[in-house]
């Protein structure tokens, strides 16, 4: 790496143990290629862990880190804290008092993935937008309810930002090297790395035009869908959803037949349980809470159904739900059809 300079935007990258690799590298590859582009140092940037050593990514391979305590006096001009599997058991005070402290001295502070429940846990996202990948969006929610919790790839507020992760890290990087360097550098390094575009502020992590059926269904059955969606805590009776969108319930039966393979009830139910799937493995609700949450006004039909769709009772996927392992599929029980 060139010379640090007075200029040279310093980071610290905080992994947690099964971090996600590809966010943690792809917030800094872009960095890396605007210094080898142009020769000079304009950003740097170290990776630290409470624990320090070797930090092993979700995927296996480890990271090298320095020990959080040793560099917590060092001044940085941003800090990031990437986590993915458990965040809440990494959530200790050896990581939330520097953390605290870097933000009481005007540090931007940000998150990758998961790494928005630790800023949350340390109070820094009080009345703030956030965003996590959107298998925990609905925990994040639940948790904290004095966050806006948005959608988007990633959100930007005053001296906090927050990445859904994977590959919007790179655009997170990206959008950070424009505003240090300029729009050319920025995009002469996300050519060099084949990211052919810098997707914007606003980016929604699931565009409908792709989500969850793409072109190939109706308009028609998309706009259920989305209604669905967007009741899940009190779901609304077929025959009302039909009314929304000015179809017979025997035209929604043939759409859902036609390209789901499953009856609007049975599609209604599972999107419910994938929601109350995501609290029961990512937090410590009660289950009449989670049940509630997802639509079910009895515990033991919600448990019932749990079972029938992910073939584990909900309290057993509690505990086995949070160790994290390689290559670990979710929803990780869904039975065939």
């Amino acid at each position: 790496m060139p010379q640090e300079t007075d200029r040279t935007l310093k980071i610290l990258m905080i992994v947690t143990p099964s971090f996600n690799l590809l966010a943690t590298t792809g917030f800094v590859d872009p960095m890396r290629a605007a210094n080898y582009l142009d020769g000079t140092a304009h950003v740097s940037w170290q990776f630290a862990s409470v624990e320090g050593g070797l930090v092993k990514a979700s995927n296996g391979l480890s990271v090298e880190t320095r020990v959080l305590s040793e560099i917590a006096s060092e001044t940085f001009h941003i800090v990031v804290v990437s986590s993915s599997w458990s965040p809440e058991a990494h959530a200790s005070p050896q990581l939330l008092v520097p953390l605290r402290r870097w933000a009481r001295a005007g540090v931007t502070i940000g998150a990758l993935d998961t790494g928005a429940f630790i800023l949350a846990q340390a109070g820094l996202l009080d009345g703030k937008r956030a965003t996590v990948h959107y298998e925990h969006i609905d925990a994040l929610g639940e948790l904290h309810d004095d966050i806006e919790v948005s959608e988007d790839l990633f959100t930007l507020t005053p001296q906090r930002f927050t990445c859904c992760g994977g590959a919007a890290a790179i655009d997170m990087g990206l959008h950070f090297l424009r505003s240090h360097c300029g729009n050319a550098l920025a995009n002469a390094a996300a050519r060099y790395i084949f990211h052919p575009t810098i997707r914007p502020e606003g980016s929604p992590q699931n565009p409908s035009a792709i989500e969850p059926l793409g072109y190939t269904a109706p308009k028609a059955l998309r706009q259920v869908i989305t209604e669905m969606e967007k009741n899940l805590e009190e779901p609304l009776p077929i025959p009302e959803l039909c009314e929304r969108v000015g179809l017979s319930q025997r035209q929604i039966n043939r759409l859902f037949e036609r390209y789901i393979g499953k009856t609007p009830v049975l599609y209604y139910r599972d999107i419910r349980l994938d929601r109350a799937r995501g609290l029961v493995t990512q937090t410590d609700l009660q289950m009449a809470q989670i049940a509630a949450a997802s639509g079910f006004t009895s515990q033991a039909h919600f448990s019932k159904a749990y079972r029938e769709r992910f073939g584990i009772p909900p309290r057993a996927d509690r505990s086995e739900g949070r160790i994290p392992f390689e290559f670990r599929a979710w929803p990780m029980h869904r039975k065939g059809a």
